[in-house]
């Protein structure tokens, strides 16, 4: 395909930032072995060592397709369940659509970079709070995984299982609007490629989009956030954290050289960043909105 045409489809794709609001999660899981006194430099922690993280999704539309990846924690759960992460701020799924002038039946795709509550739970909703009836908040759309992860997913390990709700996930198989991605391939559609890592979860799928001649990646829970860039800055929420050293290591110094646009879905500030190379290893180089492109 000669690259003028190539050009044509990457500058008619336009995507949004979709907020769901934000949550809090303890400091000192999100960072594991870190000492609070240099990851509090960065996301400073209240008086119950919980700090403040986004639930920020992507809003893709090129091709005929109106695509969004991830779609945030929900409202189905029980007050039980929320007291544990206290939700705040006026964003929602359903106000972020609507400000991009859409509504949850023009979504055709929900690509799910993983199934845990935070990134998956928007998707199913209980129409009656009494029956709890499963209702899919995107009536029109395919929800994206792939077999490795969805098997994952439904047969959890104990360090996992609080993360992997069934109320969020087996509607969408029952639903039939289940579809898995095949891993060997790699490519979405024309101008959307995703790379699988392990060391979070099992084939958590980020994606890399070409926009306006630039390289996004939609970072999910490989880089949480601009804090985690530094390597030893993983999560103890991570099943394999020496595989995501290794996996975060290859990541950033492939952005850094190829200039990579990151986006940050839990980044409570910035929405997006890029990184540079330096004597210390790969660093925050710029943040910036996602308008600011």
């Amino acid at each position: 395909m000669p690259e003028s045409i190539v050009f044509f489809y990457f500058t008619h794709m336009n995507i949004k930032v979709i907020n769901t609001g934000f949550f809090k999660l303890d400091g000192g899981a999100m960072f594991g072995v870190v000492p609070k006194s240099l990851w509090s430099k960065t996301n400073p922690a209240d008086q119950n060592n919980l700090c403040t993280w986004a639930m920020r999704c992507l809003l893709i539309e090129s091709e005929g397709k109106v695509v969004l990846i991830d779609n945030g924690i929900g409202d189905k759960q029980d007050a039980k369940f929320f007291s544990h992460y206290f939700l705040h701020g006026d964003d929602s799924l359903e106000k972020s659509l609507h400000k991009a002038g859409l509504g949850f039946n023009d979504i055709t795709d929900n690509f799910l970079t993983h199934l845990h509550f935070d990134h998956c739970g928007g998707g199913v909703f209980h129409k009656d709070a009494d029956s709890k009836i499963p209702q899919m908040r995107f009536p029109n759309a395919k929800y994206w995984t792939n077999k490795d992860h969805w098997n994952w997913a439904i047969e959890p390990n104990s360090r996992e299982k609080a993360s992997f709700l069934k109320e969020n996930i087996l509607p969408i198989q029952e639903s039939g609007q289940l579809d898995y991605l095949d891993l060997e391939n790699n490519t979405f559609f024309n101008g959307f490629d995703y790379f699988t890592a392990d060391g979070h979860t099992d084939k958590q799928m980020i994606p890399k989009v070409k926009y306006k001649g630039k390289t996004l990646v939609f970072a999910a829970d490989l880089l949480p956030s601009v804090g985690h860039i530094p390597l030893p800055y993983v999560m103890g929420y991570d099943t394999r954290p020496l595989i995501t050293l290794e996996e975060k290591k290859r990541f950033l110094e492939e952005a850094a050289a190829n200039d990579y646009i990151i986006f940050l879905e839990h980044d409570p500030i910035h929405e997006c960043c890029t990184v540079k190379m330096t004597e210390k290893g790969v660093r925050l180089n710029q943040t910036f909105s996602l308008d600011e492109i």
